[in-house]
């Protein structure tokens, strides 16, 4: 029997109305201050994304376009300024940076209270003490199909493969958080000859890689739950990083590519904004 789809809109859609509560309940406008740096067709993609959910939400989303030869010193105190006002209730970064300016040395910049993106040391280090207020977006987009699933993650045997800062890193905390039993799959484990291994274990599937194919169909175990965060283009196609069809053929709950986590991150932003305003408030 083929997976059913998690799809993220539907789960997007329930989370958009419990927003639109909370801000009600909050009582103000809420301000989002998005920061590109330079000339970035994709990033332009998500910033329309992020104005178009945000506006739709009431939030007023401000855009700041800034030149690509901006330095490091110039950046830092263009955040610090938006630091400052207390009219600004979240600050986001798009990426990429331009290559003279280090992420993570800028992402310590945004006050703790700001980051929407959760990537400030003070946000991660609450993810290790399960005290998660503002947890980055895609890694809480992937807890919101497992929980969408209706899986009990108690010692169910996960396998996250990528390890970035922004998915695999905090992810692998937030299921150790439900007692889940992590195994985290990098370029280390391909390079040993042992991934298939590990993904042939896993009850749940997350991959964060973005590598077309890098999981054939067959390696997925009978009755998985498979999360595809990979977004890669072929020709004039979005596919992931699993191989659909023979993925779906054997698990239980599969997300498409795109139509999986792709929804439901930008939303998440935003209610990661109204976290914030609390925290502020």
């Amino acid at each position: 029997m083929p997976a059913k789809l998690l799809e993220g809109k539907p789960i997007a859609e329930k989370i958009k109305e419990e927003i639109k509560k909370e801000i009600e309940a909050l009582g103000r406008k809420l301000v989002l201050a998005s920061i590109l740096a330079g000339d970035n067709a994709g990033a332009e993609a998500y910033v329309k994304s992020q104005k178009k959910t945000a506006e739709a939400l009431g939030i007023d989303y401000q855009f700041h376009k800034l030149e690509s030869n901006i330095s490091e010193s110039g950046l830092i105190e263009f955040i610090q300024k938006l630091n400052a006002d207390k009219n600004v209730n979240g600050i986001i970064i798009q990426m990429p940076l331009p290559a003279q300016i280090d992420y993570k040395k800028i992402s310590q910049f945004i006050a703790p209270e700001k980051d929407i993106e959760g990537m400030h040391p003070q946000n991660i280090g609450k993810i290790l003490f399960g005290k998660a207020k503002i947890a980055p977006c895609t890694a809480a987009s992937c807890m919101e199909l497992i929980k969408a699933s209706g899986v009990d993650l108690y010692g169910k045997e996960v396998v996250v493969v990528g390890h970035s800062e922004i998915v695999g890193k905090p992810l692998a905390l937030l299921l150790l958080e439900q007692f889940a039993t992590v195994t985290v799959c990098h370029i280390g484990t391909s390079k040993a000859g042992k991934l298939e291994e590990h993904v042939r274990k896993a009850e749940i599937l997350i991959v964060a890689v973005g590598r077309v194919g890098l999981i054939k169909g067959e390696w997925v175990k009978e009755g998985a739950i498979v999360i595809d965060v990979g977004i890669n283009r072929v020709n004039d196609k979005i596919v992931g990083d699993v191989e659909f069809e023979g993925a779906s053929a054997r698990a239980s709950y599969i997300t498409p590519v795109p139509g999986g986590v792709g929804p439901l991150t930008v939303t998440l932003l935003m209610r990661n904004l109204v976290e914030a305003a609390k925290i502020q408030r």
